[in-house]
Formats: structure tokens, sequence, C-alpha cells
């Protein structure tokens, strides 16, 4: 899709007004999108001069007072534990890279509607003008009154490690990067599916990440987590080791953690008899180190839109092959997890995400998929309507027996 957007709108016509227009005015992205894709809607009855006396003045006073005296009526006579803030700066769109916080409004009201379809969580678009890591805070801080929770989304690495931790540390609702987490969550439930069907355990696997940033540190630091026998990650110079001397402070802190085997040089090298290749970076895998890795191997190229294998070349030495493509099995949605796990810490009003929420998660998940299990189907639909209720009950069970429920 975003090949399609950069095309239409650099090939443009002019309208009577002197606008510019997509070059297909008939093109069908366009017409869904043009006005937006959400709006608000009353939840109350306004027909006449006795609902507005309800719903407005006067008798929102006796509301506001209450809970001036009680705040935590809040929670019940509004929607603060049923709404979600999806925050950006618009530096690290899609595949679309640093692009400006107006041009990520259309993927932060997709984002929006993706909560309400799939998690029944009202989500509310922020797109804000600044970049500076303290400004940030400081702006989602002040505007987390209005909300149960604090969904991040698409702020470039390293900044997203900061930003997520120093909000999380001044509120007392849950703060989740998704680029991070939920990406982290779906590849777990869709791995521990694979090694089951392949009659192995993830303690079984050694595992090479393709990228370090957001997705592919978060993806080490779960799967470790979970137990994975060992777990690489490579950046463009190669696999982060502790004896390179250019790591930032995050990929120090990845490479003291990862790399049980001490692997050095290219992600080309560290596949070779490696079970698990995940790719959440881009660019190409050449087919000659994918062949290099251990039999009944899982390629998880994640890349949109063009995954870094391509499914054709993966199947011919992989047993398990998933994409973050919709037209291929098993894909890596994002959706698969964040609407339940918001759903889930907001239903018992949790003050933050954990570790145990994460991996109960992952494994309600990978529980939907059952007695179905195939090497086409490691992973459910996002359109499976058992996902969500899943996700929302384990995440909200072990809020619960990790002591951050507060209901």
């Amino acid at each position: 899709m975003a090949a399609e957007i950069v095309n239409h709108c650099s090939d443009s016509s002019t309208d009577q007004d002197g606008g510019a227009e997509p070059h297909d005015a008939f093109d069908p992205v366009f017409a869904l999108h043009r006005g937006g894709k959400m709006a608000v809607q009353a939840t109350v009855p306004l027909r006449d001069k006795d609902d507005l006396s309800l719903a407005y003045t006067p008798g929102v006073a006796r509301v506001c007072t209450a809970i001036a005296e009680r705040p935590e009526l809040v929670h019940d006579y509004t929607w603060k534990s049923s709404v979600v803030a999806v925050v950006t700066d618009g530096t690290a769109v899609l595949g679309l890279g640093d692009i400006g916080p107006e041009a990520s409004l259309p993927v932060m009201e997709g984002k929006a509607i993706l909560f309400k379809q799939f998690g029944g969580v009202d989500a509310v678009p922020i797109a804000l003008d600044c970049r500076g890591v303290d400004e940030i805070v400081e702006t989602v801080a002040r505007l987390a009154p209005s909300f149960g929770g604090v969904n991040l989304e698409d702020i470039s690495a390293p900044r997203c490690f900061e930003i997520e931790r120093r909000l999380q540390e001044r509120l007392d609702i849950p703060v989740f990067h998704d680029d991070q987490h939920g990406t982290a969550v779906v590849t777990l439930a869709a791995l521990r599916n694979a090694a089951k069907l392949t009659g192995r355990t993830l303690g079984d696997l050694r595992a090479v990440v393709s990228g370090a940033g957001a997705a592919g540190v978060a993806i080490a630091k779960m799967l470790v987590k979970a137990g994975i026998g060992d777990v690489a990650v490579a950046d463009r110079k190669g696999v982060v080791s502790l004896d390179r001397d250019d790591l930032t402070q995050v990929k120090r802190e990845l490479a003291g953690f990862t790399n049980k085997a001490g692997l050095t040089g290219s992600l080309e090298q560290a596949l070779a008899g490696a079970d698990v290749f995940i790719g959440v970076s881009g660019g190409t895998v050449a087919e000659e180190a994918v062949a290099s890795m251990a039999e009944n191997a899982f390629v998880f190229a994640m890349a949109n839109p063009n995954p870094e294998v391509q499914p054709d070349v993966a199947h011919k030495y992989a047993a398990v092959v998933a994409t973050g493509r919709s037209d291929y099995p098993n894909q890596i949605n994002n959706v698969l997890a964040f609407p339940g796990i918001f759903a889930g810490a907001l239903q018992v009003r949790a003050s933050r995400i954990t570790e145990g929420m994460k991996l109960a998660a992952a494994d309600a998940l990978a529980a939907v998929v059952g007695d179905d299990l195939a090497a086409d189907y490691v992973i459910p639909s996002p359109f499976d309507e058992r996902v969500a209720p899943a996700v929302t009950a384990a995440v909200a069970a072990a809020a619960r027996a990790e002591g951050v429920a507060r209901q």
C-alpha cells in the first residue's frame, strides 16, 4: 500500500479549486479514506430538554462534584476506563519512515478502528508535532487524565524505548509500544505452535532475528523470557555481540542477554544451522543463507510489503513459513494482540502491562489454533472471533495474578 500511495500522490491532477487530487479519483483506497475513517458517536440520547439537563447542565455538575471528591469514580462515570490514546510523532510509519504527524494520521485512524472492531475498545488518534523525548513524555503525561491507556505507535528507535519507559514510570495506566510488544506477542505465539507442530519446544530452537530496532529488540526479549534455546540479533553491521565497539546502549544491553553461542559476523553466517529466521528489518536474505539453515527450520519473514525471504523461496527449505502480509498463510499481524491486551488491561483497570501479561496473551493466542494446527496454520486469522476474547481473558487473569489489577 505504501508504494500505491506514493505513486498516486506523485502523479496528481488539479481540481477546479486548484487543489491536488489523486490521479485516479476512483481509486478505492482514496475513496475509503475521504473524510477520515472514524467519528465520535454519542452513547446517550439527546431528544429534549430533559435529556440535555441530565447529559449536560445542570445534571453533569453532580457527577463532576462526585469525581472531585472521589477521583476513582472517573472510571465509572466517564469513558476513561474504556478509551486508549494512540500516540505517534510520525517518525517511523509503516515502511514509509519519517513522514511526519499529518501523514501518519491515516494509520493512526486505522489503528483506532482496529481497537474498536477487534477489542471493543475506543481509541483516539493523537499525532504530535514534537520529537524530543522530553517533549513527547511531557505532552502525553499531560493528556493522560483523559485516557485509560496509551498505545505508542510508529515512533522511531531508540527514542521509543526511553519514551515508553519514562511514561510508564510516570503514569498509573498501561503504556504499550505496539511496534515492540504486539509484534513480539504474535511472533511468540506462532513460534510456539510451529515448534509444537514439529515435535519440539522453544528450548530446542536457535533463532536469528534480522533487525535490532523496536520490534527486533522486543522479540528477542520475549523469546528469552519464554525460554528459547538461543537467539542472536543482527543489525546492518552484523550480529549484535559484546565484542563490537559501535553499539548503542540499547544494543549493548541486548548483546548481554542474547547470543549465548557467541556468534559474530554477518546475518547470513549466523543463519547456518539455525532453526528460526525472524525478519523485522526489510532487505533481502540470500537463498543460500536460507538453504544453510537446519532441517525443519522456520522462516518468519515479516517485512511489508516485501518479505526478507519470498515465500516461494522459503518453502523450499522451511517447515513453516510466515509473513506480515495478509495474502499469505500465517500472517504475523499485531491486530491479533493489541486489542485483546488493552481490553484485558482496561477490564481490570491495570496500572501497567507486565511481561507476564504479554506472555499470557501469546499463550492464549497460540491456544486458539488448537487441534487445527498445520504448517499453513500456526496462527489464527484476525477475523477469528475467538481471538480477542481469549487474549482479553488471559491478560485480565494475569494482571490479577501479578498484582497490577485494581478491580
